[in-house]
C-alpha cells in the first residue's frame, strides 16, 4: 500500500506538504494540489483513516438524525447531505427517529461518544409536541456542533437551515386569490402541532386577513382517515374553489376527492400542495406545488456544519432557502 512517505519521495516535496495538498489546504498551490492528487490516484493511494482520526481527534464523519425516509422531503434532503459530505471528504452516519422522542434521545447518546464530528438533525414529531428537547442542548454542551434543519427549535442556540414556511404559503395563497380570483380557500393540515406546520398555516391565515376573505382550515391528526375527512368536507362545503395543502401528502388527496365530488380541477377548484418535482408526476392533473429545495437544504446544511468544525470563529446562523411556487395543471 502506498504511503505519504512515497508519495512525498517521488514529488520530492515534504510529507507536510502531501498531506496538506490531499486535505485541499488553502496554504498549497493549485499545482502541487493537481500533482499530488494525479499521483495518489495513479498509485490508489488511500489515506489510513484511523491514524488520521487519531492525530487529529476528529472522525471526519456527520451524525445525521431524520424522522423518517418514506418523505420524499426528507430522502431528498439526505441526499443532498451525503454528496456534498463525500465532496468535502465526509463520511455520514444515518439513524432514523421514526418520529420518537425515545430513539431520536438514543441516537443522540450513541454517536456523542466520539463516532461523530457533529450531527444535522430533523427534529421527531414527538420531541416538538411534548417540548423535549434538552437532549439536543446536552450535545451542544458537550461541544459537539449541532445543526438543525427543518424543522428547528428556536429556543436551541445553533445554526439552522430553513425553509420560507410562511412566505411560501402566503404567496401560494395569495396567488390564489389574485391571479384565479378564488374566494373561498380551504387549508389542508395533518402537521400543525409541527415548527413548520405553525408557520405555514400562518402564512395562509395572513393571505386570507389580507384579502378579507373567510379562513377556512381542515385540520387532521395522524390517525384521521385523510381521504374520509377531506371527500366529507368539500361535500358540505360545495363553495371551496382552492385548496393549498402543507404537506406532501393531502395535496393529491385532496385532488383525487374534488375529482371524486364531481367537480373540475382547475375549472372548478384550483390545488396547491407542497413537493418536489417529481411529486407532480403523483397526480392527474398534475399538482402545482411549493417546491422545497430539499436538496439544497441538505447541501447547505453541511457546508454549514462543516465551517462551524473547521472554524475557531464560526458564527451562528440561520439560512432560509427560498422555495418556488411551481404551476402544473390543478391551477389556471
Amino acid at each position: 500500500m502506498t504511503t505519504l512517505k512515497e508519495l512525498a519521495k517521488l514529488l520530492n516535496i515534504s510529507v507536510s506538504t502531501v498531506s496538506k495538498a490531499l486535505n485541499d489546504s488553502h496554504e498549497i498551490s493549485e499545482n502541487t494540489k493537481r500533482r499530488v492528487n494525479e499521483l495518489a490516484d495513479k498509485l490508489n493511494y488511500k489515506p489510513n483513516r484511523i491514524a488520521q482520526q487519531l492525530k487529529s481527534n476528529k472522525t471526519k464523519t456527520i451524525g445525521v438524525i431524520l424522522p423518517t425516509v418514506t418523505n420524499p422531503f426528507f430522502a431528498e434532503v439526505l441526499h443532498g447531505i451525503e454528496m456534498s459530505a463525500t465532496k468535502h471528504n465526509y463520511d455520514i452516519i444515518v439513524c432514523l427517529s421514526d418520529e420518537s422522542l425515545i430513539k431520536e434521545k438514543r441516537s443522540l447518546e450513541l454517536l456523542s461518544n466520539g463516532s461523530v464530528d457533529g450531527f444535522i438533525i430533523a427534529v421527531a414529531r414527538e420531541s416538538q409536541v411534548e417540548e423535549q428537547t434538552t437532549h439536543i442542548n446536552t450535545a451542544i454542551n458537550n461541544k459537539i456542533p449541532v445543526l438543525m434543519f427543518d424543522r428547528v427549535v428556536n429556543e436551541i442556540v445553533c445554526d439552522k437551515v430553513v425553509v420560507d414556511d410562511f412566505q411560501s404559503v402566503y404567496e401560494a395563497t395569495d396567488y390564489l386569490i389574485k391571479k384565479e380570483k378564488r374566494k373561498h380557500i380551504l387549508l389542508v393540515s395533518n402537521i400543525e402541532e409541527l415548527s413548520v406546520g405553525k408557520l405555514r398555516i400562518k402564512g395562509y391565515q395572513k393571505a386570507i386577513e389580507d384579502a378579507n376573505l373567510k379562513s377556512n382550515i381542515l385540520k387532521l391528526s395522524k390517525v384521521d382517515d385523510v381521504e374520509e375527512h377531506v371527500y366529507s368536507y368539500l361535500q358540505n362545503n360545495p363553495n371551496i374553489d382552492a385548496i393549498v395543502s402543507i404537506d406532501h401528502i393531502t395535496g393529491i388527496i385532496a385532488i383525487n376527492m374534488t375529482k371524486k365530488t364531481g367537480k373540475t380541477i382547475p375549472g372548478d377548484l384550483s390545488v396547491i400542495g407542497f413537493g418536489y418535482e417529481h411529486t407532480q408526476l403523483l397526480s392527474s392533473p398534475k399538482i402545482s406545488i411549493i417546491h422545497q429545495k430539499a436538496y439544497e437544504i441538505g447541501e447547505m446544511s453541511v457546508k454549514l456544519l462543516i465551517d462551524n468544525l473547521q472554524s475557531d470563529d464560526h458564527k451562528l446562523q440561520t439560512i432560509v432557502v427560498p422555495s418556488e411556487l411551481k404551476l402544473s395543471e390543478s391551477t389556471k
